[in-house]
């Protein structure tokens, strides 16, 4: 006869079980608490989609407004800019993607890049992609878009890189119309 045969379900038993399962429900709840530390804040969500009102928006200007901590773009085009944007041939631009979130396997044809079927309007992030400063706009450049004289780039007017350092197009962030006169980011 073994001593072990004495211990089924004792009390010392039931104290290891009790210990075992108190130290599992304290293991889970710390990986809780490090994994939900790691979502974003209140802040940064009430952020993450913000409404703007382009009523004001007269053809040919732009607004730039401040979301998740970049500039952006909304411009309304007028007929020559968006004549001149659609007359670019897409073999001839540096970035042939249309760095555009709302679909991101277009080409870069001016069509892909507005958010109306139309063209009038263009929006995107205001943030040059060669090192992040903030370009020029309202016909800069020698493309008539927007200019980064920081390093010169030049940009045409469907944010399109057509000459210098910069890699890539102006990126197109998610983007819809509401309404007629309300764009939603995000």
């Amino acid at each position: 006869m073994s001593h072990a045969d004495d211990h089924v379900g004792t009390r010392r038993d039931f104290l290891y079980y009790a210990t075992a399962g108190a130290g599992t429900v304290a293991a889970g709840a710390a990986a809780w608490t490090l994994v939900n530390q790691m979502n974003p804040s209140a802040d940064v969500q009430a952020l993450a989609s913000i409404q703007v009102d382009v009523s004001g928006v007269a053809e040919g200007t732009q607004l730039t407004v401040k979301w998740l901590g970049k500039p952006v773009f909304i411009r309304r085009r007028t007929p020559e800019e968006i004549e001149a944007g659609r007359a670019v041939n897409v073999s001839e631009l540096i970035d042939q993607s249309a760095q555009n979130a709302n679909d991101p396997t277009l080409q870069a044809t001016d069509e892909n890049r507005t958010l109306d079927e139309a063209g009038e309007w263009l929006v995107q992030i205001g943030v040059c992609t060669h090192l992040g400063c903030v370009p020029i706009g309202d016909g800069a450049g020698e493309f008539g878009g927007w200019f980064c004289p920081c390093h010169g780039s030049h940009y045409d007017t469907a944010g399109r890189i057509r000459k210098g350092p910069a890699p890539q197009n102006l990126h197109i962030p998610v983007a819809e119309f509401l309404d007629d006169t309300t764009i939603k980011l995000g």
